[in-house]
């Protein structure tokens, strides 16, 4: 039987967790053979069409605009399947496609817990879930959330770790190539480096990354990569370097000594899996589950959320540290479970299974 022609949709093309998973695994699949597309709800003034993303389709003018979701059906109606990914998408796919022929298939990236904290969104929330062929959970602790939340048959649950293509995020061969890379990014030289990944925005708490660098030895440097709301409001030290939205993050991995991220919400972070596969220990905040990435002590180390003091000291600790076990510990750990090879070949069968018969 055919492979079924896939439908990958975003929010928008700006190359963020969602995103970046529907892009890699889009790729992917097209590397195979299968049929497969990639659109975007609706633009954004921060998309850059050299990241990583590339050019991306646009199906309408904003997320749940009637045009929208009517060029998403008519998107929908030249695939077998839709990958709806992230939770813009899952209210534009159950309004635009109820009733159609194509069924859908809906990829739990954040924590519920948080993004339908109100009794209403999660009512609402909920009946658009069970409109879902199938949803994917990017932990296994995610789909339990999901089943008890929101009362999802556990036959429509899958677990489909958060990935990334392992031969994207190579470490740093030696300390030339380190060294190259932190020229080829302004940074400096010699100094030890903690580099921060994310978009500028008040749920990925930049400010506590000031705040904790603020509370190390002088000699220790800060690299943000990333764009969004917050970024006027930085003030930003001598030692601190605002690197701005980076098309390709794989460099500042390899000039980096340590990972650090600061979210009050996350589910399974992109940037801590690529951190680990650039043997790149992390230090971070212990929400979401971002756990099944960062096991303390062996590839990283986690605090509580909001605590610039707890996070500097787990910073000055590894700092200290000889960081060669962390850093095997967070590339075997990252290779064994979120490469992306292994989880593309999970997504085959489900997409074989929920898929439209052609």
């Amino acid at each position: 039987m055919a492979d079924p022609r896939v439908l990958h949709v975003i929010t928008d093309p700006r190359a963020r967790g969602a995103q970046r998973l529907a892009h890699d695994l889009h790729g992917e699949l097209l590397r195979r053979g299968q049929p497969s597309a990639l659109a975007a709800l609706h633009p954004h003034p921060d998309a850059d069409p050299a990241a990583a993303l590339g050019p991306v389709p646009v199906l309408g003018p904003s997320r749940h605009h009637p045009a929208t979701l009517r060029a998403l059906r008519r998107a929908a109606a030249r695939a077998d399947v839709v990958v709806a990914h992230g939770s813009s998408t899952l209210q534009a796919c159950a309004l635009g496609l109820f009733a159609a022929r194509t069924p859908f298939v809906y990829v739990n990236i954040g924590d519920p817990r948080h993004w339908t904290a109100s009794p209403l969104r999660r009512l609402r929330v909920g009946a658009f879930l069970h409109r879902a062929a199938a949803v994917a959970a990017i932990s296994p602790h995610a789909a339990e959330v999901l089943r008890t939340r929101f009362r999802l048959p556990a036959r429509r649950l899958r677990t489909l770790p958060n990935a990334r293509p392992a031969d994207r995020f190579r470490p740093a061969a030696d300390p030339a190539d380190r060294a190259a890379a932190r020229t080829a990014l302004g940074l400096p030289a010699d100094a030890p480096l903690i580099a921060w990944i994310g978009a500028l925005s008040p749920e990925k708490r930049p400010d506590l990354a000031l705040a904790a660098h603020a509370l190390l030895p002088a000699d220790v440097h800060l690299a943000l990569a990333g764009e969004g709301p917050l970024r006027a409001a930085l003030a930003p030290g001598p030692r601190t370097h605002l690197l701005g939205p980076l098309a390709d993050p794989a460099p500042l991995y390899r000039a980096a000594d340590l990972l650090l991220l600061t979210s009050d919400s996350e589910g399974v972070p992109g940037v801590l899996i690529e951190a680990a596969l650039a043997a790149v220990p992390a230090v971070a905040t212990d929400v979401g589950w971002v756990s099944d990435v960062v096991r303390p002590g062996e590839g990283g180390l986690l605090v509580p959320p909001g605590d610039p003091a707890a996070l500097a000291a787990a910073l000055r600790t590894l700092l200290a540290a000889d960081r060669t076990h962390y850093a095997a510990a967070a590339r075997a750990h990252a290779l064994a479970h979120f490469d992306l090879a292994p989880v593309a070949t999970a997504w085959q069968h489900l997409l074989r299974e929920v898929a439209r018969p052609h």
